[in-house]
């Protein structure tokens, strides 16, 4: 999947969810999801670290 597939399935699911969601249901998802991308880059930025540590 190339870049351009990828934003337009993002894009596809995002106007999915929107069109079943309520407005407090939406923000909360959206919410959670911003916690997730924060916590996996925190992930891979600590193992990344702890890798470049061991060379």
């Amino acid at each position: 999947m190339n870049s351009c597939e990828l934003t337009a399935s993002v894009t596809a699911v995002a106007n999915a969810l929107a069109s079943r969601l309520t407005n407090e249901e939406l923000a909360l998802l959206a919410s959670v999801l911003v916690q997730l991308g924060d916590t996996l880059v925190t992930i891979s930025t600590q193992r990344a670290l702890c890798e470049s540590s061991k060379k």
